[in-house]
């Protein structure tokens, strides 16, 4: 049954109360019913026996001989000024000879062409192909994730200058530092050389005289102060999201870890009075026993209410399910809260830090501590002497338990020091 034709100045308030057409007996097609506009020729809403309403624009295209209806767009999938504009488009490429169909064929073929070429398309190969299973990959996805693709990830890296990664690193080194900027070059610098190995016509534009630090810069010595030490700890017992970061930064100090040596910690690894980093996860390659001090087993805390199962992870914001991840967030929200307490208290603001930071300030405290300096490299997880052809794992548990303990003791008594002792600032120093 052909449709019925109406003519009218469509309104959306008009389209949405149009009911569906019923059938007539003995019918044999469905009814449709058709509202052509009268502002648009050709233009106009198609409506079934099942309510589907879809605009349409009936005109002759080219290489027809007679007109016909070709579908604009699902009603309330497009608005209808956005629909009469495309139609109007259409009108005007049938007016030049050209198919509206093809033309939007080939405008989505070069969007795909160009999509494949983007900084996000190359990062996206270059982290499967390159970064997945390596013990670094978080990190060189997350600073892919936080500072390359929000800058430059949706550009074609044909139209790349020097000019955009110039920028992008002036950008990252007024927001988190020099070192960090110099990170993230490294990371960019592999994946377009690993792009140009593939790609005859790719050129990076990455070249020497980028960096931001001087080699020996860029070798972290950062030590927290005492001062510093009881504004990280004041700001984290501020800190009321992610509940599990405030542990999760003092044990990076307490038990001296890297960053996602503490933030993968699982209950697998707990047995009994030890914490076991199995040597997949460790720099070494070896296993890691560190004694859970009573101050290292207060932030381990007890099971997430919502866990299910009998293992977890135990620095998490998914009931245990997956480990803590949402590093670069949490820290600008630590900062601020830092900084606002040191300009209440009429202090300057803190120089840079990294996480990193506190485990090398762990090792510092323990020298204050009078810890043996071997047995403190041992906490650290140093092999003594080169690497053995035999490795016991559980060497030394005596001597590190009781440089941990004295590690917690110094820290006790700088976040806490005695009215007429307080323990002096240190100055920055090496490892």
């Amino acid at each position: 049954m052909p449709a019925k034709k109406h003519r009218k100045e469509l309104t959306a308030t008009m389209i949405a109360r149009l009911k569906a057409p019923a059938s007539e007996p003995g019918a044999k097609h469905s009814p449709r019913l058709w509202i052509a506009d009268s502002i648009v020729p050709g233009f106009g809403v198609r409506l079934t026996e099942k309510g589907s309403k879809t605009f349409v624009l009936r005109t002759r295209y080219p290489g027809e001989s007679s007109a016909s209806r070709r579908e604009i767009g699902k009603v309330g999938e497009i608005e209808l000024a956005d629909a009469r504009d495309k139609a109007r488009h259409w009108l005007k490429l049938i007016a030049d000879g050209k198919d509206p169909a093809r033309v939007e064929e080939e405008i989505r073929r070069s969007q795909v062409a160009k999509d494949a070429t983007t900084v996000n398309a190359v990062l996206d190969a270059f982290e499967k192909d390159h970064v997945e299973g390596l013990r670094s990959g978080d990190q060189v996805k997350a600073a892919f994730t936080n500072h390359v693709r929000p800058r430059i990830g949706d550009k074609s890296i044909y139209d790349l200058k020097r000019s955009d990664i110039t920028t992008m690193l002036n950008e990252i080194k007024a927001e988190s530092g020099p070192v960090m900027a110099d990170r993230v070059l490294a990371h960019v610098r592999k994946a377009f050389n690993w792009q140009m190995v593939q790609d005859d016509e790719f050129k990076s534009p990455i070249v020497r005289g980028m960096a931001k630090t001087k080699p020996k810069e860029r070798a972290r010595k950062r030590i927290l102060a005492d001062d510093e030490i009881r504004d990280v700890w004041a700001a984290l017992d501020q800190m009321e999201q992610p509940a599990c970061y405030p542990r999760y930064v003092k044990s990076l100090l307490l038990a001296t870890t890297r960053r996602n040596e503490s933030a993968r910690m699982h209950t697998d690894e707990l047995e009994s009075d030890l914490w076991i980093i199995p040597g997949a996860r460790y720099k070494n390659k070896q296993d890691h026993v560190i004694p859970i001090t009573p101050a290292i087993r207060e932030l381990i805390g007890e099971k997430p209410a919502g866990c299910k199962g009998n293992s977890w992870f135990v620095f998490s914001t998914t009931n245990g399910a997956k480990p803590f991840s949402g590093f670069s967030k949490a820290k600008k929200e630590l900062d601020v809260i830092i900084a606002k307490i040191r300009k209440a208290e009429g202090r300057a603001p803190m120089k840079q830090w990294q996480l990193h930071d506190l485990r090398r300030t762990g090792r510092s405290l323990m020298s204050r501590a009078k810890v043996d300096a071997d047995h403190a490299e041992r906490c650290m997880g140093h092999v003594i002497g080169g690497v053995r052809e035999t490795y016991d794992r559980y060497e030394y548990l005596d001597e590190k338990r009781k440089a941990f303990e004295a590690l917690a003791s110094m820290l006790d008594l700088i976040l806490n020091p005695p009215a007429d002792n307080v323990v002096p600032m240190h100055a920055v120093a090496a490892e």
